[in-house]
């Protein structure tokens, strides 16, 4: 949880740069949980993360507005596509598992947090003006 600690500072902004540096921000937080819980070598890292990139971009060009099965369809057909690539990277079919698992975890860990912020700030006093 250490690594949400600097989530801080990552929170809806209301230019074009901050939100930027917001995603950036995600990034490297995704980077370094994935980074740790695969345990990623120097070496597997440098073979990982442009093959990661490649799945990624290639299931964030899934249409959001097709309807949910089909969505998940493509997601799938993606996945499987990718998971002999992965493995040979990884070397090891539980750490490719586990590295399909992960993206949801990292998003639930994410939402998490941000509900606990939330409500640590409706909880806080606020100071009135003029009073």
């Amino acid at each position: 949880m250490v690594l949400f600690a600097g989530m801080g500072t990552v929170r809806a902004q209301e230019t074009p740069e901050a939100d930027t540096k917001q995603q950036e921000k995600l990034q490297s937080l995704y980077v370094a949980f994935i980074t740790q819980k695969l345990e990623l070598t120097a070496a597997e890292a440098q073979s990982f993360w442009p093959l990661h990139n490649e799945f990624d971009k290639e299931i964030k060009g899934i249409d959001m507005n097709l309807p949910e099965l089909e969505r998940e369809q493509k997601v799938l057909d993606i996945k499987k596509r990718f998971e002999p690539r992965f493995r040979k990277v990884l070397t090891d079919p539980k750490r490719v598992d586990k590295l399909f698992r992960l993206n949801g975890e990292f998003r639930k860990k994410l939402v998490e947090f941000h509900m606990r912020k939330q409500r640590a700030d409706q909880q806080r006093p606020r100071l009135r003006r003029g009073v």
